[in-house]
């Protein structure tokens, strides 16, 4: 994305991949309105994930730490549930050139309720806070799968929280990583795109924001505060926002089709369904999230493979020669996992663990329609899959 041009429980380790150093951040979390009575846990579970992952962690609601050589410290500055004016106008300046100067901002939940009549921090943020219904169970469409914050996410992720809405659509100057799907709750006023959490970069620096994080609840979901940990690095420009390919086969948090080597055709969740047991076949191109995968590192060599549309993995259900490739919802089992040995140039063969069996295409049938089940592994043609990023 383009420069802006304005003027504690449940948590794990997750292992950084760093393109610049995340030594310390800043938490701050004055309030000037309305005070989140889940800033503590907020607090605390930042705290966490510095000790767990390498970075330490400074908290504050003092707004006199907002001068040059106390940011300069800092890769980014968490803006941890903040409301109303919390900085007079030369700390205002200060974090400006702070950010524009390569710094990092981390916006949580009503960091958006913040700073009205400031408008490079409304920029900055990307969209300033309108209403919100009440706290309810909705569905988040995961748009943008790729990102350290997003790639152990579902393609839709259902949680409980207070879903705001914004004055503007931040789209047009943002890379939305989530949206909501108004139809799964009540009280939404955006329509068919409802961003909530999104990243852009801000001159030299990088902003990233997401709507979530209101309960007390929030700071102890793991899904959630692995979605913080990757924000904190992508502000901090600790790991890339767009991935590039690595040495191996595959590489998490990266879309693929695969193409059967002897048809071409590409390997497809039948009827586009999004049920648990739907079949893999192979069907001619279309382009459709039903052909798209993502590799979730089991550990040992091993993969989970995720099709995007649905966010359910692959299994084969016995270890016979001809079992059908399924589906299923993810629990990490063997029969969800598979090896993947690289042919060359972009050529793989998946080979299941629980079984040692290959993914062939039945019959080396090259008709659409035709079943991926497993059989003997023999490196046939109908055994290899050229994998085709996204």
């Amino acid at each position: 994305m383009g420069a802006l041009g304005v003027g504690v429980g449940g948590l794990a380790v997750f292992p950084s991949v760093a393109s610049a150093a995340l030594t310390r951040v800043l938490v701050f979390s004055r309030t000037a309105g309305f005070r989140h009575d889940s800033i503590p846990a907020g607090i605390a579970a930042i705290r966490t994930l510095g000790s767990q992952n390498g970075f330490a962690v400074d908290a504050t609601e003092d707004a006199g730490a907002f001068i040059t050589a106390n940011l300069a410290q800092y890769q980014a500055v968490v803006w941890l549930s903040t409301t109303g004016d919390v900085l007079n106008t030369n700390q205002q300046a200060a974090f400006e050139s702070y950010v524009n100067g390569g710094g990092g901002y981390v916006g949580i939940h009503s960091a958006a309720d913040t700073e009205y009549d400031w408008a490079w921090y409304g920029g900055c943020c990307g969209a300033y806070f309108l209403s919100h219904p009440a706290q309810q169970q909705a569905s988040v469409i995961v748009e943008d799968r790729t990102t350290d914050s997003t790639a152990h996410l579902p393609a839709t992720w259902s949680r409980f929280d207070e879903w705001y809405n914004y004055r503007t659509n931040p789209r047009s100057g943002v890379h939305v990583l989530m949206r909501l799907d108004e139809s799964s709750y009540s009280g939404g006023t955006m329509g068919a795109d409802h961003p909530i959490t999104w990243w852009h970069d801000v001159g030299n620096g990088r902003a990233w924001y997401t709507g979530l994080g209101h309960t007390i609840e929030s700071y102890a979901d793991a899904n959630f505060t692995r979605v913080l940990l990757g924000g904190i690095r992508m502000a901090a420009k600790a790991v890339p926002t767009d991935p590039s390919p690595g040495t191996g086969p595959v590489q998490t948090g990266v879309y693929y089709r695969l193409a059967a080597q002897h048809s071409g055709k590409l390997a497809d969740i039948s009827g586009v369904s999004t049920s648990a047991g739907a079949l893999l076949h192979q069907w001619s191109a279309t382009g459709g999230l039903n052909q798209q995968f993502d590799f979730l590192d089991s550990g040992g060599g091993y993969y989970r493979v995720r099709a995007r549309h649905s966010g359910l993995v692959l299994q084969v259900a016995s270890s016979n020669n001809g079992a059908d490739i399924t589906q299923q919802t993810d629990t990490a089992a063997a029969s969800q996992q598979w090896s993947v040995l690289d042919r060359g140039s972009g050529v793989v063969s998946l080979v299941n663990r629980q079984s040692g069996l290959a993914m062939d295409v039945r019959g080396a049938s090259t008709a659409d329609g035709a079943r991926i089940s497993q059989w003997t592994s023999n490196g046939a043609a109908n055994q290899r899959f050229q994998l085709q990023r996204v």
